[in-house]
């Protein structure tokens, strides 16, 4: 089994809203907060049998942002956000590999 890539350094930039991710031999990984909030991986913003995305955009806060992160083992961080949502946890390896293609359509 491979370990997860972990990050170098990771910062939530409040100034600017977004997070910023430096990985090991990867270009720097920077997401606005709510583009990360839209692609929560939780069971309630995906469905578990088709992998459909059922977030609903005009649910998430333009202004959305993390109030508490934590790690959650050596795999992931846990974000709680701004707007209650707490049951995304976000894995080294989803994050290293985002899918952005998903953000067009929940921004229509």
């Amino acid at each position: 089994m491979t370990q997860p890539v972990l990050p170098k350094n990771l910062k939530a930039i409040r100034e600017q809203r977004v997070f910023e991710i430096e990985w090991p031999n990867a270009p720097l990984t920077r997401i606005g907060f709510r583009d990360l909030r839209l692609l929560c991986p939780c069971a309630g913003c995906v469905d578990e049998f088709t992998g459909e995305r059922i977030v609903n955009p005009a649910m998430v806060p333009e202004d959305v942002a993390p109030s508490a992160m934590k790690y959650s083992g050596n795999y992931a961080l846990k974000i709680t956000w701004s707007d209650n949502h707490d049951t995304g946890i976000y894995s080294w390896e989803y994050l290293a590999r985002l899918p952005l293609e998903q953000l067009e359509p929940l921004k229509k």
